[in-house]
């Protein structure tokens, strides 16, 4: 791992992804974790203040990068319930089967290489009646802003670890065995239009 994958990208993402608009998103989707939960790619701890106490039991942090878990020590350190990290990639999910009642995933599909797989691992970890919890960026409805994307995209994963702007989040979610069972969308203010697309709500394995 580069310098700056270790060091400058954790402090960008943390900037990025822990505004007041983003923030709001989180607002909007984490409350409603309940049980046991997997928050996959946990970066920075920015989700802990949104989790509802009196719901969650413990939270399984997945994160692979040392500089983001690193960032997160403040935030776990105040988190009122337990925090177990795994220090493995979202395609290398090291829990058993059924063993999770929510798997929250917020502003990370968007990353994660094989996204395919780790939405396998996820639905094989999340217990009968479980849910996952979504909230992400990506490929929007507008045909000249999805054009943006598209030109942007290979620059801005370099620069942005790997993020890309124009995945279709509902479309892979639907194609890796979960049915959704609500979902809104829309353009988030004071964001570029080309990284400001929102997908958020809820889905159970069929």
């Amino acid at each position: 791992m580069s310098l700056y994958e270790q060091y400058v990208l954790p402090h960008l993402l943390h900037l990025a992804c822990g505004n007041k608009v983003v923030d709001r998103q989180r607002a909007a989707v984490v409350p409603a974790a309940r049980g046991r939960v997997l928050e996959v790619g946990m970066g920075s701890g920015l989700n802990i203040a949104h989790y509802d106490p009196s719901r969650v039991e413990l939270v399984w942090g997945l994160e692979p990068s040392e500089g983001m878990r690193r960032k997160a020590r403040h935030n776990v350190a105040g988190a009122p319930f337990e925090i177990r990290w795994l220090d493995l990639p979202g395609e290398e999910i090291p829990l058993e089967d059924h063993s999770a009642d929510t798997v929250v995933l917020t502003y990370t599909l968007c990353t994660i290489q094989d996204w395919s797989r780790a939405l396998d691992q996820m639905r094989r970890v999340l217990k009968p009646g479980g849910q996952l919890l979504f909230c992400e960026h990506g490929s929007a409805p507008d045909e000249a802003v999805r054009q943006w994307q598209d030109r942007i995209n290979p620059l801005w994963r370099k620069v942005a670890g790997g993020c890309y702007l124009n995945r279709n989040i509902p479309e892979l979610v639907k194609r890796s065995g979960f049915n959704i069972q609500r979902m809104e969308t829309d353009y988030l203010s004071k964001v570029p239009r080309f990284a400001g697309f929102n997908f958020w709500g809820a889905a159970v394995p069929r």
